[in-house]
């Protein structure tokens, strides 16, 4: 059989099109029930004909997806314009402030949904929902729907049981799940739904009613998980810069003799006639292996000065870096403090970011200080301190996710 040359490119174009539904794919909201299709719509005070069949209504939130979903800020007031810039560490460009389209255009700069990202979320909105829920309140939702969790319920346990289990609680009550209806804030109270819209900022519809305090939930979660992730990024990036200002300090304090004892107990090879920098960078390439050491021994046979002098370093390390980790303690006091929340709090992400290196960099001089009056056991002694200091660490990033 031959083809003409007009078949050849039928043929070839619709291989294109193949391939580009492979590819992109269809939009999700595609394979919404027509009631989530009119949730949306209502969600997002979108009017529509209430004898509206399902293509009508797929329309109109298609009509709208970009605007409400991948680009919202294009709709915001000066207000948010200026939270969300300040939520990046940014300030409104001098005789912008008041100018929305202006303002737009640098929020634009820094958002980071895309068409395809927000596409990928709402396929799978158990994913992230449930990040802006108190332990409290996933804890309800699992006993709510028989929802077996580990003992202890701790936040990561929660969080995985109840999104594993998201879907056939949903199916239990036959009800939908890509655009969850008002089932799924059934365990909360009204004023749960009005103190999480006031804690990050979303104003209450007014008058409010269960109804549409849910709706303005639903509208808002997305960009609720969003900044959650940015603040949570910003912390665990000035922690583990704040932790290894730590370690530097640590290694900085040690003599070239201590550096070759701690490598050899670590199984790692150190060059014969390494010189002090060298030790230092092979350490540094190894200091994970710092936080696992058991290095540590007691400084009893060290003089009361020079454990007294180690003692007040590793004392200072362990409160300089809790002091640090304060500023960062979950998300929820961090987004508070950018978006202009009425709590008080008045960290940033560059704030946070001073605050601990400033902390490193005290405690870098405390050890150094203390080092050079302490001997080789008491030197030790800071090790263990170091390590206290390196578990208040931990401890300070999991109570970030807990905020989580």
């Amino acid at each position: 059989m031959k083809f003409s040359l007009a078949s050849t490119l039928v043929v070839a174009l619709a291989a294109q099109g193949t391939i580009a539904s492979s590819w992109f794919g269809k939009p999700v909201y595609n394979k919404w029930h027509e009631t989530e299709l009119e949730r949306w719509l209502s969600d997002h005070n979108i009017p529509y004909p209430k004898a509206s069949d399902r293509k009508d209504l797929e329309n109109l939130v298609k009509n709208n997806w970009n605007d409400k979903v991948v680009t919202p800020y294009s709709s915001w007031d000066a207000k948010s314009l200026q939270n969300y810039l300040t939520a990046k560490g940014q300030q409104a460009k001098k005789g912008t402030e008041q100018n929305t389209q202006s303002l737009a255009e640098q929020v634009k700069v820094f958002w980071t949904e895309t068409e395809e990202s927000a596409n990928q979320a709402y396929g799978s909105v158990k994913d992230w929902i449930f990040d802006s829920w108190t332990d409290s309140q996933l804890k309800a939702f699992a006993d709510k729907h028989g929802i077996p969790v580990p003992q202890p319920r701790e936040r990561d346990s929660l969080l995985k049981a109840v999104r594993e289990n998201y879907q056939s609680a949903a199916n239990k009550l036959s009800e939908t799940a890509q655009y969850p209806g008002d089932w799924l804030y059934e365990s909360w109270s009204d004023s749960d739904l009005k103190s999480w819209l006031d804690e990050r900022g979303f104003p209450a519809p007014q008058p409010s009613s269960r109804d549409k305090l849910i709706a303005s939930i639903r509208r808002q979660s997305r960009l609720a998980s969003l900044n959650a992730q940015s603040a949570y990024a910003a912390a665990s990036s000035s922690a583990a810069a704040a932790q290894q200002s730590l370690s530097d300090a640590l290694l900085d304090s040690w003599s070239d003799s201590q550096i070759k004892e701690w490598a050899d107990k670590n199984g790692i090879k150190v060059p014969q006639g390494s010189k002090r920098n060298e030790l230092l960078a092979l350490a540094r390439k190894h200091r994970a292996r710092l936080y696992g050491d058991n290095v540590s021994a007691s400084a009893s046979s060290a003089t009361a000065s020079a454990a007294s002098a180690y003692g007040a370093a590793t004392s200072k390390a362990g409160n300089e870096y809790a002091q640090a980790t304060n500023g960062f303690a979950g998300y929820t006091n961090w987004i508070k403090a950018q978006l202009g929340f009425p709590t008080g709090y008045q960290a940033s992400a560059s704030s946070v970011s001073a605050t601990a290196s400033k902390s490193a960099s005290s405690v870098s001089s405390s050890i150094s200080s203390a080092s050079s009056s302490a001997s080789s056991a008491a030197s030790k002694s800071a090790q263990k301190g170091y390590d206290a200091a390196a578990e208040s660490a931990k401890a300070a990033t999991d109570r970030i996710k807990e905020e989580l």
